[in-house]
């Protein structure tokens, strides 16, 4: 284990681009240069070496890292992925967006994300076992239920979960039940994880929908990604009166006027792969673009980064987006939707249930397992509307003439800065 110079991460357009949010929040807060100075480096990179030998007898060497970007509020907090194209800078620019998120949320949580360069798909089950419990040994002194407490991400899920908390757990000579959340609940996770990112994610287009559009009754609804994050969000609108007339994934999407049924569309996802199957009522497939565009009141991009542009945010109707995906939107295209008068629920606001729900799952190890379900996500929905309408009322009063994002990012810079001060770090 070695930690690396910020030479080997400065010059990465992720991190760059985090650099930039950073400057711009602390420029409307009146911040001066040397604190961004102080948060704009992770208070620790660290880089490990994972040999494994593969199922043909030879040994493998793959790199993983672990950023710690800031634990002013608490323990550090974010995901691991496995990705063959993972930088480190992508990895402390991932860690800085969760100490933001975090801090928004109103956790008692720092940021941290880790990552490893590998292409899971080419693996088998032992080496990848081999391969995560190698990467968390590896850390074992740098995490912890008090210190660092990684949860999954990309191509990575429950069973790595798993295989961290009983590889760590073997180390310490102990059962750390809270040392990695969204864990299988046979082993103290919440079957409310599995929604909770979808469920924020409708969570907040609800409340915007109350705010801006007269309510989410009623209300039609695209949605672009019916993965995880989509299928739930989905759900949970129509449970709450909107009207889904459109969900799409890579096959392409479907349109219907009238209104998609949510739980048809799942399965046929579920079974086929493919939501474009899905063959009930007057459905149109549609795709992918045509989506964006569609005349309805609420969008949610739940795919990937970058779909609204500025080249279609003038063709787009929606009133109130709610990012369900990380970085959906352009800063040239969030403009244009300003003027507009669009609302748009920024990404580390709208999609803050997962790890909003990783905290109550790990208070929940820690006190014993005391939640159902039904209470985590009565919980979760009482901590998201409270800080969606802090959010928006900032906005409002402080901050109108900016997108929403502005306000959302100098709420969560604000309180980490507050934080450091009061601890005699600046």
């Amino acid at each position: 284990m070695t930690e690396i110079p910020a030479s080997l991460y400065e010059n990465d357009p992720t991190y760059q681009m985090a650099v930039k949010q950073l400057r711009e929040a602390a420029q409307l807060l009146g911040l001066p240069d040397e604190i961004v100075e102080v948060l704009r480096h992770p208070e620790r990179l660290i880089q490990v070496k994972i040999p494994v030998r593969r199922d043909n007898g030879k040994i493998e060497v793959y790199l993983g890292w672990r950023s710690q970007h800031n634990s002013a509020l608490g323990p550090y907090k974010g995901g691991i992925r496995y990705r063959e194209d993972v930088t480190p800078g992508e990895v402390v620019a991932l860690s800085m967006w969760m100490t933001w998120k975090n801090s928004l949320a109103g956790i008692p949580y720092g940021g941290g994300k880790g990552g490893v360069r590998v292409n899971p798909k080419l693996l088998s089950q032992r080496e990848l076992e081999e391969l995560s419990r190698k990467y968390f040994a590896a850390l074992a002194r740098n995490v912890g239920p008090d210190v660092d407490i990684p949860a999954p991400d990309v191509y990575t899920n429950p069973q790595t979960m798993a295989w961290y908390f009983d590889e760590y757990s073997k180390i310490v000579g102990y059962n750390a039940w809270g040392v990695v959340t969204a864990k299988p609940v046979e082993l103290g996770g919440l079957h409310a994880r599995t929604v909770s990112t979808g469920y924020g994610t409708a969570l907040t287009a609800r409340e915007a929908a109350k705010r801006w559009i007269g309510g989410i009754e009623g209300k039609t609804v695209a949605i672009q990604g019916f993965g995880n994050v989509g299928q739930y969000a989905a759900k949970y609108l129509k449970e709450w009166g909107a009207i889904v007339v459109a969900v799409s994934d890579r096959s392409g999407g479907i349109y219907d006027p009238n209104g998609i049924d949510v739980e048809e569309a799942m399965k046929v996802k579920a079974e086929t792969g493919k939501v474009t199957n899905y063959k009930k009522g007057n459905v149109k497939i549609i795709s992918n673009e045509e989506l964006l565009e569609l005349d309805v009141d609420i969008l949610i991009p739940a795919a990937t980064e970058n779909v609204i542009t500025k080249a279609n945010a003038d063709r787009i109707k929606a009133k109130v987006i709610s990012e369900g995906a990380n970085g959906p939107t352009t800063p040239e295209a969030e403009e244009i939707l300003h003027k507009k008068g669009v609302v748009i629920v920024p990404d580390i606001l709208a999609n803050a249930g997962g790890v909003t729900m990783s905290w109550i799952e790990w208070s929940h190890n820690r006190m014993g397992c005391w939640l159902t379900d039904e209470e985590a996500l009565a919980r979760l929905d009482r901590i998201m509307t409270h800080n969606f309408n802090r959010v928006f009322d900032d906005w409002q009063k402080k901050f109108s003439d900016y997108p929403m994002r502005a306000a959302a990012y100098a709420i969560a810079v604000d309180r980490v800065v507050r934080a450091m001060k009061l601890r005699g770090w600046i």
